[in-house]
């Protein structure tokens, strides 16, 4: 083929986009003035796409996953677009919050921080800035993750929303997180998620004890249609169970975690007095 531009996969997480969208228009006997058409971009952006020189963006995935009939697997495109957009995060994870934008129920239980779903910019940016700081992330990596709890508060309030159910360890709440202020403002964004219509937050409070039924942050999804899913991770690394069959445990020790927490009303109280303590 005259001017056909030897691709080089490995090179990075974009060329390895790149490389896909070529492989899967050539597998259907397309030329990229086809594809083109079937995403509604020009032939010069397909180009450019599949040579690595243009970054793929979040609508040209989902095009790309209409085009190939992919939408509905485990390996879209979205989800690579999400890898490379979100590369600082935990393996799972960018899979994950593909899947939070589009479920039915959500229920989150967090040890030691708020997560991102209910943080605030300043929250998250003292979270990211001190990464930075510990040479774990780079600034632009930085800035994605702020971005990233920009876009995830949109499944808050997107047409059909959500059912959100919130369980933080009393550590979240207690733990400071930047000036005062950055605190003071976060603990009232908590009592005002907790006014909606579709949310549930609770407080999992120290005397517990042993009764606290996880021992690590854990997202449980359910979809649409009533499939579910669970996200947990450690330190290291993150994991992403597609299976309903894993994540039933999962969500009834979620509903005895419910259980023993604190009421919403006495969680938001508890939450309220802290709010007083800080300066």
């Amino acid at each position: 083929m005259v001017n056909r531009k030897e691709l080089q996969p490995d090179s990075s997480p974009q060329a390895a986009f790149g490389a896909r969208v070529r492989s899967s228009r050539e597998a259907h006997g397309w030329k990229q003035e086809d594809l083109a058409e079937r995403t509604g971009y020009s032939s010069t952006h397909i180009s450019a796409v599949e040579t690595g020189r243009k970054v793929p963006t979040l609508r040209f995935s989902r095009s790309a996953d209409l085009a190939f009939s992919t939408s509905d697997t485990a390996d879209t495109f979205e989800r690579q677009w999400r890898e490379i957009r979100n590369g600082s995060l935990l393996e799972g994870f960018p899979e994950y919050v593909g899947h939070e934008g589009r479920a039915a129920e959500i229920r989150l239980f967090e040890i030691g921080i708020i997560p991102g779903l209910l943080q605030t910019p300043e929250y998250a940016s003292v979270l990211a800035e001190s990464a930075v700081k510990r040479g774990a992330i780079t600034p632009e990596q930085a800035s994605e993750r702020v971005q990233l709890v920009a876009e995830r508060k949109a499944a808050l309030v997107r047409p059909r929303r959500p059912l959100v159910f919130v369980v933080l360890d009393e550590s979240c709440i207690r733990r400071p997180i930047g000036e005062p202020g950055v605190m003071e403002a976060q603990l009232a964004y908590l009592t005002q998620f907790a006014e909606l219509p579709n949310t549930v937050l609770q407080v999992a409070p120290f005397t517990m004890g042993a009764r606290r039924t996880f021992n690590l942050p854990i997202y449980i999804l359910t979809m649409s249609d009533r499939s579910l899913m669970s996200y947990a991770e450690s330190a290291q690394r993150g994991h992403l169970d597609r299976e309903s069959t894993s994540a039933l445990p999962m969500l009834t020790a979620y509903h005895q975690l419910q259980a023993e927490a604190l009421s919403q009303a006495t969680s938001v109280a508890m939450i309220e007095q802290l709010r007083k303590g800080t300066p």
